[in-house]
């Protein structure tokens, strides 16, 4: 699969749609997701075109790779999640973990009892 320029977080990052923004650096951007699914739920993404955890492990120079994650923890330092009472991160992949959007991000949920892992699915 081939990256699509068209998808929402890179109209966001091009400033076509509209961000809640939180953090931005070279190498991410954070904002508020428009649809929370916890009292804090942030987003932060890449600034290169990176479908996928898979996409963005194999392709992403060093320096892309370090800067990515030095900016998630500034945007978990922003939002006072290191001393709260914990925080989660958690990156989908793919169809079956239910990524809905083909640029790789990870959500921060915070601020609450966040529950446990996963529900059990039944078949």
């Amino acid at each position: 699969m081939a990256y699509d320029p068209n998808n929402i977080f890179a109209k966001i990052l091009k400033g076509d749609i509209p961000c809640q923004k939180i953090y931005q650096d070279n190498f991410a951007l954070a904002f508020y997701d428009i649809n929370p699914q916890a009292t804090l739920h942030a987003l932060v993404i890449p600034t290169g075109p990176y479908i996928s955890s898979d996409d963005f492990h194999e392709k992403a120079s060093d320096t892309e790779l370090v800067g990515y994650y030095r900016a998630l923890n500034k945007v978990i330092e922003t939002l006072s999640l290191k001393d709260n009472d914990g925080y989660r991160l958690l990156s989908n992949s793919g169809k079956n973990a239910k990524q809905e959007v083909p640029h790789f991000h990870t959500h921060v949920f915070g601020k609450q009892f966040l529950g446990p892992m996963l529900s059990v699915a039944k078949k």
